[in-house]
């Protein structure tokens, strides 16, 4: 099953969102069916956040409600995203099972009063979400009105209680074998740590100083396939009712408690949520970024973008607006990137309960508003854009993405706690990249690399044999590879590398071995040969092979190596030991791209104008482009412009258009 069959069944990319009717009366229904048709709506998720409606006590169901608004959709031309609920467990079921609430490492037990107030380990919690699964599938598995399954919402809360502790001993038993490998891999020999039989195993709740780091690492990856399982649950209660697609909404871009991954091959399509930190350019390359990496966790496939705000800036505790234009950019950003719509939470503004200011396709203030105005533009524009459907977008350079080096950079006693920024990492590699106007694919690290020209390879602390010697093989045969400072320093059940960092492989490939960290404090810049300036960390650098292309310039690592590059097979490893600013930063990536061969994808376009490609199977092509200056800009030659059906000769400030090639 694929995003195709959904706009099979849509006639076209959806446009929507998230839709609580149970927020509102009889006269606000008959205003958002209405406004749907204005505003060009085909698609509306349903039931997210409902299960005490649905089902109001233990295995009493109340769908009566449901199925008149799923009647009521369908016949205003309006598909369903019909969800289970299991992301707010009613009020029920905590009082009969106060054991499934979720416990913090610190042993306080949550209380109901908001979402996500379960344990994913609870066998009550597990069964009653298989229930309610089942009984939404069995009544509503082949409604015309029914495009798609949503299971769940942004999995998932993790916990450190009983249940937990319980499951986490059943996994590493299967993972481990025995306790003997166990104590080895976690290095139990140091601190007294030694277990003796399983029940001494526990989660890593809050200890004196230091836990275990094996301990943490491993604790995240039960943790990962522990909600995969209970997703697979759900999804496999659905499809025993009906042939839809399943999915899930990823929750990206920093919320990493599940392998990403491993979780996206077993989605339909593959879904997720993206909601930018900061306004201006850098919600832009937040919108590119979040949109890459969606897609390269489907492998290349059209995904989906399942939740955005329409007027919504996470920025620490503030919700900030977006500027004019922004719905229309941000959506279209997606779209360049192989999203097959653009969808909302949620359609209109609560106006009472938790999210209350969160925004919506319908905002407190009504239809006669900016954003309800901006929304209806953007549904002509997405409603112009079928054609689109089912073609695909590749990148010719990678930035390489590993939950378990994430993983490894959160656990305790590292050289320096400014390593855990592993998301900023990778958003800093693409924006580098971004900024040059090239389209990014992410990869693991021991992916099939063999096709991009250039690898970026940020934060890969944590690195295995495996990916390690994949690494090589990708220089070896002809690749550009960029390693970044503190790189496989540990092995994958988070053992030093011992001779020199990183791993024998890599090192190989890099011709240096590093063979000591200096954690630069947090107001220290150093400048290098070459003038750029690093921050954060430097090392003792060896060369065995590499050529020094700028050293550091003061106090006991002057004229040591600082960037390196090594020419192997046909190849070349590159190796980056401090963390340089962002003007060094980019200059490097370009360089490297010099290099490496790759230019913008789409030749010719100015700096600040976005243009990605989308291609179909046939051979056919589209162009988006998206403006995020302040002046028009022309184009390199007149073109089809799908959104106003008209040839386009250049870019209003802040314009947008999709070019059907030749």
């Amino acid at each position: 099953m694929t995003t195709r069959s959904i706009t099979d069944r849509l006639g076209g990319l959806a446009f929507g969102g998230d839709y609580n009717p149970e927020q509102w009366d009889e006269p606000v229904w008959k205003e958002d069916d209405e406004l749907m048709r204005r505003a060009r709506v085909n698609l509306a998720t349903v039931g997210v956040f409902s299960w005490a409606l649905l089902e109001p006590e233990e295995g009493r169901y109340d769908f009566d409600w449901l199925d008149a608004h799923v009647e009521r959709l369908h016949a205003n031309g309006v598909a369903v995203d019909l969800a289970t609920p299991t992301a707010s467990p009613p009020p029920w079921f905590t009082l009969a099972h106060p054991d499934a609430l979720p416990v913090t490492p610190e042993g306080t037990r949550h209380v109901h009063g908001s979402r996500n107030t379960y344990c994913l380990a609870a066998p009550a919690y597990r069964n009653a979400a298989r229930r309610i699964a089942s009984a939404l599938a069995e009544r509503y598995g082949d409604h015309p009105a029914l495009a798609l399954w949503h299971v769940h919402n942004e999995y998932a809360t993790l916990c450190w209680c009983d249940h937990t502790a319980a499951a986490f001993r059943v996994w590493l038993r299967e993972r481990h074998g025995s306790l003997d490998a166990l104590n080895a891999a976690w290095g139990t020999a140091f601190w007294s740590q030694h277990y003796t039989s399983w029940e001494q195993v526990l989660p890593p709740r809050a200890t004196h100083w230091h836990g275990n780091p094996g301990q943490a690492v491993d604790f995240r990856r039960f943790w990962s396939d522990e909600i995969i399982a209970a997703y697979r649950e759900q999804r496999d209660a659905i499809r025993a009712h009906s042939d839809r697609p399943v999915t899930t909404n990823l929750m990206l871009p920093a919320y990493q408690n599940v392998d990403l991954w491993n979780f996206a091959r077993e989605l339909d399509v593959v879904t997720s949520d993206q909601y930018p930190s900061s306004p201006g350019l850098d919600a832009a390359a937040s919108v590119a970024v979040h949109a890459d990496r969606t897609r390269s966790l489907g492998g290349g496939r059209p995904w989906l973008l399942m939740e955005q705000g329409t007027n919504t800036v996470y920025d620490g505790g503030r919700i900030l607006g977006k500027e004019p234009g922004d719905i229309l950019r941000h959506s279209l950003g997606h779209v360049a990137r192989g999203s097959e719509g653009a969808l909302f939470f949620q359609w209109r503004q609560s106006r009472a309960g938790a999210e209350t200011w969160h925004s919506a396709m319908v905002p407190h203030a009504g239809p006669d508003s900016r954003i309800f105005r901006e929304v209806t533009q953007l549904g002509e524009a997405v409603s112009r854009l079928g054609e689109l459907a089912g073609s695909t977008v590749t990148g010719s350079v990678a930035v390489l993405d590993s939950p378990d080096a994430w993983w490894a950079l959160g656990v305790d006693g590292l050289p320096s706690s400014r390593l855990d920024d592993y998301h900023g990492e990778l958003v800093r590699a693409h924006r580098a990249l971004w900024d040059a106007g090239l389209t990014v694919d992410f990869a693991r690290p021991e992916h099939e690399l063999g096709r991009y020209r250039l690898v970026v390879a940020p934060a890969l602390f944590l690195l295995s044999d495996e990916a390690a010697e994949n690494l090589r093989r990708y220089v070896e045969g002809g690749g550009t590879l960029l390693v970044q400072h503190a790189a496989g320093f540990v092995d994958d059940r988070m053992h030093a590398r011992l001779g020199g960092y990183p791993a024998g492989p890599l090192r190989e490939a890099l011709g240096i071995r590093v063979e000591e960290p200096r954690p630069l404090r947090e107001d220290q810049r150093i400048t290098l040969s070459d003038g750029s300036q690093g921050t954060v960390w430097s090392e003792v650098v060896r060369t065995e092979g590499a050529q020094t292309l700028a050293t550091y310039t003061h106090g006991m690592l002057a004229g040591g190596p600082a960037l390196t590059r090594h020419r192997s097979g046909g190849g070349q490893g590159w190796y980056l030991s401090t963390r340089l600013d962002d003007a060094g930063y980019a200059a490097l990536v370009g360089r490297l791209l010099t290099e490496a061969g790759a230019g913008p994808d789409v030749p010719g376009i100015p700096a600040g104008v976005e243009a990605v490609t989308r291609r179909s199977s046939d051979g056919r092509h589209w162009q988006v482009l998206l403006n995020h200056t302040a002046e028009a800009v022309p184009l390199p030659e007149p073109a089809h412009d799908l959104l106003t059906d008209a040839p386009v000769r250049e870019l209003p400030a802040g314009g947008c258009a999709v070019l059907r090639g030749h």
